[in-house]
């Protein structure tokens, strides 16, 4: 067989079977590359395998040589990636609400690639991304492109803002027109991607879900709000705006029993100032955006959670169980 284009590219194309083929427990023989390698019109000798992963290893790549007589060969001791990362990864694309189904199973795939085809198949058994509930909005990848591009240019940002409707139709706020806001900071939260950024208009801090932004564009003029976001605290704004819904902000006391410390620090951080009333009890004051989405929360912990301060949140708290059981 007379030499081909790709006999330059001999090195290249073993490390790639090595990469595919092989793990600690798959070593691939000398004799097994120079077949694989004929199938790329390569020609190669034993020899010529053991100087080219020779120069591999001067390289710095890890390859171990296996002398076993039932598993002999060579495999790939190392990769950019462990396989226990690889899952960690892949759970978190499954898990993620906000991107979508489609881009899901790209993403994992792309993962797939980073190991061996033994260890690809581990990742497999990890995907059940077709009943989780996933947004349809495909721009999310490219609207945080464009604001990550708008932060390190000091420009503001454009984009039209929609709500779903009970038909399932998309409704523009703002009546469709464009939302210019000088972006800050991207955040997650509550399975939900956020920007947060300054209006002018309002002269507010506000956020928004990336998942209902469409037609954006970077906008040169400079970003506006340096001042208000100089002492910002993204944490502290995220865990007090419960389920990123706005409300009034207020300085809340909270009565727990010691046992849900642990949902108290998930909720606030383990900075919280912690004030026992009893041995059984303690209370806590912070800054929440009172909302119905806080009062939710609340509910959800159950009735041993008491608000005693302010009296007019106790109040409003009071009218929202009250709603609720008159249905």
């Amino acid at each position: 067989m007379a030499k081909s284009q790709n006999q330059k590219l001999k090195l290249l194309y073993i490390l790639k079977i090595l990469h595919e083929r092989t793990n600690e427990n798959n070593a691939i023989s000398t004799h097994e590359i120079i077949e694989l390698l004929k199938k790329q019109e390569i020609l190669a000798e034993r020899k010529s395998i053991y100087n080219d992963i020779e120069q591999l290893i001067s390289f710095g790549i890890d390859i171990v040589s296996n002398k076993s007589k039932i598993n002999g060969g060579y495999f790939l001791a190392s990769r950019d990636f462990e396989l226990a990362e690889l899952k960690l990864l892949v759970d978190a694309v499954q898990a993620t609400k906000f991107i979508t189904e489609k881009k899901s199973k790209v993403l994992i795939s792309k993962l797939e690639s980073l190991t061996s085809i033994y260890d690809a198949k581990q990742l497999q058994r990890h995907v059940y991304v077709a009943n989780r509930v996933k947004t349809t909005n495909e721009n999310i990848y490219y609207n945080v492109d464009y604001i990550h591009r708008s932060i390190s240019q000091n420009s503001m940002i454009g984009f039209r803002y929609f709500e779903w409707t009970i038909d399932k139709e998309m409704k523009f706020k703002k009546k469709g027109t464009f939302y210019h806001i000088s972006p800050w900071a991207l955040t997650f939260s509550e399975e939900n991607y956020y920007l947060i950024g300054f209006e002018e208009e309002s002269n507010m801090i506000k956020h928004y879900r990336v998942d209902k932004m469409i037609d954006m564009k970077v906008i040169g003029t400079i970003r506006l709000g340096k001042e208000q976001f100089e002492k910002f605290d993204i944490g502290s704004y995220t865990n007090k705006t419960f389920g990123m819904f706005g409300g009034t902000e207020e300085l809340v006391t909270l009565n727990f029993p010691n046992r849900l410390v642990g949902v108290v620090f998930d909720r606030f951080g383990k900075e919280t100032t912690i004030r026992k009333r009893d041995e059984n009890n303690f209370s806590i004051r912070v800054n929440v955006a009172v909302s119905p989405q806080f009062y939710g929360w609340l509910t959800g912990i159950g009735p041993e959670v008491r608000i005693s301060a302010p009296e007019s949140v106790k109040e409003s708290y009071y009218k929202y169980l009250c709603e609720i059981i008159k249905g």
